[in-house]
């Protein structure tokens, strides 16, 4: 299910490439997977009359189809309101709206129950989206003047009714707000009728939506509907660090997720000791520092040597306990941390059965060609080790001669320059 701007056209979709937050309405928000269309209803059982009617952002009322229409996901229809009609998408009919309605503790007989008129005209949806036209330019005014009045609060979403003949404020604020000076301004201002709402944070984020830290859509604004309380000890029950700018989310509250596996960790920890209660030794008392929950092992450490940790399972921990309790002493941890000593050498075996990965890059050679050249190469090398020795024994001889003419030219040097001395320095 998509919004108007994303609708398919001819058998492709248009896509408006604004992720969810378009401005005509919201693609995918708080959709639901009917898993009972497929199913028919028994012989004599008539099918149920409510639908669920989705507005901007997310939000959701049920009616009653007193007119007998046939409607199906994805029809615009006109819905009753307090004054006036609205304009919605029904995102869910049949049998899945009772299982519905009973999860969000919705009657289906009593007093306030709600109406669908019709099918919305042409007429009817030109008006609504005239009117959804509007809310944008409307918000960043109201802002404005907020501002201009020095209120404390913040005005998040603008939602207008179905026949543009009422808009409602949703803002937040932390405290008490008075604003009958700010609604005069609106109604002065715009023309309509005005509501205000406040909302609370989370709230607020799931009818703007985003992305969140995991990189996927806000869970509160694609199919989260209650919101719980999340306190700073599921994180350290999961043993996060606390620091806020990890925990919080979009909102400024602590992530809904740190509840989804909240579950899991405290059925883990039932078997885990507390980590206040000391282990007594005949070497000392130790003292937990550090537990993991899913291996289940447990560091402590000696008072006054707080450097060196000694690591234990659940059940030799709860064992040392029980025999303290009993005043009995163990002689020291290191006789249970010797079981766990762990082989840090990595051992890979070879599934293939082959070293090499580059073994078949080279074509393999016959035998006989290689005895062939082993035997011819022997004989050069042979012949080549006789000339290398009758070569080094004309380079002895020649270096024998040079050396021979070096001292002759020496001995020419020196008769020509001793007459030169000789009348240069007569005696």
């Amino acid at each position: 299910m998509a919004c108007a701007s994303c609708s398919t056209k001819d058998g492709s979709p248009k896509g408006c490439k604004n992720n969810g937050t378009c401005g005509t309405d919201s693609c995918n928000k708080l959709t639901v997977f009917d898993w009972l269309a497929n199913m028919s209803l028994p012989n004599g059982e008539t099918p149920f009359d409510w639908v669920e009617v989705r507005y901007k952002n997310g939000r959701k009322h049920y009616y009653k189809n007193t007119e007998n229409l046939t409607l199906s996901i994805g029809d615009i229809v006109a819905t009753q309101a307090q004054a006036g009609h609205d304009i919605g998408m029904v995102t869910l009919t049949g049998e899945l709206v009772r299982v519905q309605m009973k999860r969000k503790n919705c009657a289906p007989e009593g007093e306030d129950v709600l109406k669908i008129y019709r099918k919305a005209s042409q007429k009817d949806i030109d008006i609504w989206q005239k009117a959804r036209d509007r809310e944008e330019p409307m918000k960043v005014k109201a802002r404005q003047f907020a501002i201009d009045l020095k209120l404390q609060m913040k005005i998040s979403d603008i939602e207008f009714q179905g026949d543009a003949s009422k808009a409602t404020f949703y803002y937040t604020a932390e405290e008490r707000v008075d604003f009958r000076e700010l609604i005069k301004l609106f109604a002065r201002e715009f023309r309509t009728r005005i509501e205000m709402k406040q909302v609370g944070f989370r709230q607020e984020a799931a009818r703007l939506g985003g992305i969140g830290s995991c990189g996927r859509e806000l869970c509160c604004s694609t199919w989260l509907t209650d919101f719980r309380s999340v306190s700073t000890s599921a994180a350290r029950y999961q043993q996060l660090s606390l620091n806020p700018q990890k925990l919080a989310g979009q909102c400024g509250k602590l992530k809904c997720c740190l509840n989804y596996e909240l579950d899991s960790y405290l059925d883990a920890l039932k078997a885990f000791p507390k980590t206040d209660i000391k282990l007594k030794t005949e070497k000392g008392t130790a003292v937990c520092q550090k537990t993991d929950i899913f291996k289940g092992h447990m560091w402590y450490a000696y008072e006054g040597e707080w450097m060196n940790w000694h690591k234990i399972t659940v059940q030799q921990a709860n064992e040392i306990i029980e025999l303290n309790k009993q005043n009995k002493t163990v002689t020291s941890l290191e006789e249970y941390a010797l079981d766990l000593a762990e082989h840090t050498k990595v051992e890979f075996e070879n599934v293939v059965g082959q070293d090499s990965l580059t073994r078949f890059d080279n074509p393999k050679r016959n035998n006989k060609r290689r005895t062939n050249k082993r035997k011819g190469g022997n004989k050069v090398n042979n012949r080549g080790k006789q000339g290398n020795a009758k070569n080094n024994q004309g380079d002895k001889k020649q270096t024998a001669g040079t050396k021979n003419s070096n001292q002759n030219n020496k001995r020419r040097r020196n008769t020509k320059r001793k007459p030169q001395n000789a009348k240069n320095n007569p005696k």
